[in-house]
C-alpha cells in the first residue's frame, strides 16, 4: 500500500506562482500571511497527515465502526489523532479570532484540507462538517449562542452536524417534518428523525452541536416553512438532551466514519437567524460542506494517483513496443508502456487542473468573507457561487475517473484490498452523491447560477479567459493551446446563450441540459487553468529559474490535457445541441421490463 505524501511542490506551484497567494491575503488586510508563513503551514501540514492520519486509513476502514446502545466507538487511534488534531491547532484555523479561532482564509487552510482527504477520508468527515457549523452560527446566530458554543466548536472540542435529510426528504426539503413547538423559557422543543447525518454520534468530543432544519407549528408550507435549531448532544447544565443516535448505516465506503440515524424527542433546541429563514441560514453552511466535498474528490484522487505512480514505476510486465528499456531485468517496468501512461496523465493532468480550479474558488470564497470593501464582497459572492457546483460535482466525478484508472494500473493487484486502491474506489464514491447529488449541482449551476442573471456572470468569466488568450495569441510555444482555449470558449458562450433561449420555450431545457453543461463548463475551466500554469512554467524556463524539470513536466501535462482531454468538450456540446424531446420519448411504464 503506497504512503501518501502530500504534493507540496505543485501546491506551492499553485498558490505562489500561479495565484500568487500573499498578493491575495495582503487585499484581504492580511499581510501577515507571508509566503514562508504559508509554506511552513504546508511543511507542517504534511507531517501531521503523513505521519498520524495516514497510517490510520486502513486500519479505520478494516474495524469500522461500534455502535451499542446509542453510542458509537470510532476505531483504534482516532480518538488520539482529533486529540492531536486540536493541540496542534488545526482544529481552529478559519474560526474567528473573537471565539479562539487563527481567522486563516479559506484558501490558507484549503491545501491542509487537501491533504486530510487523501490521508484519511473517514477522519474528515468528522471535522469538516464543524467548519461549516461554525460559519453558519458565526453568521446566523445570536451572540448568546455563539457566546456559548462557538469558542469550544472553533477549539475542537465539541464538534458539530448539519441534519437536513429525513426518510422521506432528501433533496426536496419542502417535505420535510421535524417539528420544533415554542417552550415558555425561549428554547424549542425539536422532534423527528433525520438521516444520513455523519458524525452525528463519536467518541472522541464531550459534545456535538446539531444544527437541526425543522418546522414552527404555524409555519408555511414547502421551503419558505422551514426554520434553523441549535441542538447540542449535552445542555450547559450537562444533562443528556434527547438527541439520540438510533442506529448507523453500513456503507459502501468511509467505513470510519459514523453516519447515523439521529432521533430529535422533544430535544431542546434554540433557534439560528429568524424564524422560516433556516434554509437561507443553512446554505452558508452548505457552500462550504459543498466546497469540502469537491476537496474530498481532489484528495482522494490525489491518493489514486500516487498509487498508480509508484505501482508503474515498480511492477515489470513485458517489454515496450519499441524495444527494451530496462534489458537487465526480466520485463519492463509498465510506466513504459503507452496505455498506461495514458491511464496516469489522465489522472495526473485531471487532478492538478482540478487543484487550482479549487484553490481559485476558495479565494474568492476568502473575498467574500473577508474583503474590506462590500462591493468586492459582492462580487466575490456571485463569483463563488458559479464556481462551487463546478467544483463539487466535476472535482468527485474526477475522483471517481481518478480511483478507477488507478485500479487499472495496478490490475488484478488493484482489486484486492491490502494494495489500497479498492478503498479509494468506495471511499470517494459517496462525494458524487452527499451535499447535493451531481445532478443536483448540475441544475443549480444551470437553473440558480446561469438563468439566475441571464447569464452574466458567466459571461465576465469568459470575458477574462478571453483576455487571457488575447494577451497570449502570439506566445511562441504555447499558441496552438492558446488557440483551442479560445475556440472552446466561444462555443462556451454560444452553448449558454443557445440554452438560455431555449429554456424560456421549454424550462425541461434546463435539466436535460445542466450535466452536459457543467461537464462542459469544467473542461474549459480545468483548460483556462493550464494555460496559465503553463504559462507561468514556460516563464521560469525561459529565465531559468526554479526546477526546471518541474517547469519541463508541467508543459508536457499541459499539452496533455489540450490534445487529449479537452476534447471530451467536444463530445458535450454535440449532446447540449440536442432538444430536451429524446429524453421523453418514452412514457414511464415504457421503462418497465416485461
Amino acid at each position: 500500500m503506497t504512503a501518501y505524501k502530500a504534493p507540496l511542490q505543485d501546491m506551492r506551484f499553485v498558490l505562489h506562482e500561479v495565484l500568487d497567494a500573499t498578493s491575495h491575503f495582503a487585499r484581504l488586510g492580511r499581510d501577515d500571511l507571508t509566503a514562508e508563513i504559508v509554506d511552513a503551514v504546508l511543511e507542517e501540514g504534511a507531517k501531521f497527515n503523513e505521519g498520524v492520519l495516514a497510517p490510520l486509513n486502513r486500519s479505520g476502514d478494516e474495524e469500522g465502526i461500534h455502535f451499542e446502545n446509542g453510542e458509537v466507538k470510532t476505531p483504534e487511534g482516532f480518538p488520539e489523532a482529533y486529540q492531536q488534531f486540536c493541540e496542534n491547532g488545526w482544529a481552529s484555523m478559519t474560526g474567528s479570532e473573537e471565539f479562539g479561532g487563527q481567522g486563516f482564509p479559506v484558501s490558507m487552510a484549503a491545501p491542509f484540507q487537501e491533504m486530510m482527504m487523501s490521508a484519511n477520508l473517514s477522519f474528515r468527515v468528522y471535522t469538516g462538517l464543524t467548519d461549516g457549523a461554525v460559519f453558519a452560527l458565526n453568521m446566523h446566530g445570536s451572540d448568546e449562542l455563539k457566546n456559548t458554543y462557538l469558542p469550544k466548536m472553533v477549539s475542537g472540542e465539541w464538534t458539530g452536524t448539519m441534519c437536513l435529510t429525513e426518510p422521506h426528504a432528501g433533496t426536496d426539503l419542502a417535505l420535510l417534518r421535524t417539528k420544533a413547538e415554542p417552550q415558555a423559557d425561549g428554547s424549542y422543543a425539536i422532534s423527528g428523525t433525520k438521516i444520513f447525518i455523519s458524525g452525528g454520534e463519536q467518541d472522541m468530543t464531550d459534545n456535538i452541536v446539531h444544527l437541526v432544519l425543522a418546522r414552527l407549528p404555524d409555519a408555511p408550507p414547502g421551503v419558505k416553512g422551514i426554520s434553523l435549531f441549535l441542538v447540542p448532544k449535552v445542555l450547559e447544565d450537562g444533562s443528556r438532551n434527547p438527541a439520540v443516535c438510533g442506529s448507523i448505516e453500513h456503507k459502501m465506503g468511509i467505513k470510519a466514519a459514523a453516519t447515523c440515524v439521529m432521533n430529535f424527542d422533544n430535544a431542546k433546541g434554540w433557534l439560528v437567524g429568524t424564524e422560516n429563514r433556516g434554509l437561507a441560514c443553512m446554505f452558508t453552511m452548505m457552500n462550504d460542506a459543498r466546497f469540502q466535498v469537491g476537496l474530498q474528490g481532489l484528495g482522494v484522487a490525489e491518493m489514486a494517483y500516487q498509487g498508480a505512480v509508484e505501482y508503474a514505476i515498480d511492477r515489470l510486465q513485458s517489454r515496450s513496443l519499441s524495444g527494451p528499456k530496462a534489458p537487465e531485468k526480466a520485463a519492463d517496468p509498465i510506466i513504459v508502456h503507452p496505455d498506461v501512461r495514458r491511464m496516469l496523465l489522465t489522472q495526473k493532468t485531471l487532478v492538478e487542473g482540478c487543484r487550482i480550479l479549487a484553490y481559485e474558488a476558495a479565494q474568492y470564497l476568502d473575498m467574500e468573507q473577508h474583503h474590506p470593501d462590500a462591493e468586492e464582497r459582492e462580487k466575490a459572492a456571485v463569483r463563488a457561487a458559479l464556481l462551487i457546483p463546478v467544483v463539487k460535482s466535476f472535482l468527485t466525478d474526477m475522483s471517481a475517473e481518478a480511483a478507477n484508472l488507478g485500479m487499472q494500473v495496478y490490475g488484478g493487484h488493484g482489486f484486492i484490498r491490502e494494495w489500497g486502491m479498492e478503498q479509494l474506489v468506495r471511499d470517494g464514491r459517496i462525494t458524487q452523491i452527499y451535499e447535493g447529488t451531481n445532478g443536483i449541482q448540475a441544475l443549480d449551476l444551470m437553473r440558480r447560477k446561469v438563468m439566475g442573471d441571464q447569464g452574466a456572470e458567466l459571461a465576465k468569466l469568459q470575458d477574462e479567459i478571453d483576455a487571457l488568450c488575447e494577451a497570449n495569441d502570439l506566445h511562441e510555444s504555447l499558441r496552438e493551446q492558446v488557440a483551442a482555449l479560445t475556440s472552446v470558449n466561444a462555443h462556451w458562450r454560444k452553448l449558454a446563450q443557445d440554452i438560455i433561449k431555449r429554456a424560456a420555450d421549454n424550462p425541461e431545457e434546463i435539466g436535460a441540459c445542466a450535466t452536459d453543461f457543467l461537464n462542459f463548463s469544467s473542461y474549459v475551466l480545468l483548460a483556462y487553468g493550464w494555460l496559465r500554469m503553463a504559462l507561468t512554467a514556460q516563464k521560469n524556463i525561459d529565465e531559468k529559474s526554479g526546477d526546471q524539470d518541474f517547469y519541463q513536466g508541467k508543459l508536457a501535462s499541459s499539452r496533455f490535457y489540450f490534445e487529449r482531454i479537452l476534447p471530451r468538450a467536444e463530445l458535450h456540446r454535440q449532446v447540449l445541441q440536442t432538444s430536451a424531446d429524446n429524453l421523453f420519448g418514452l412514457t414511464a411504464e415504457q421503462f418497465v421490463r416485461h
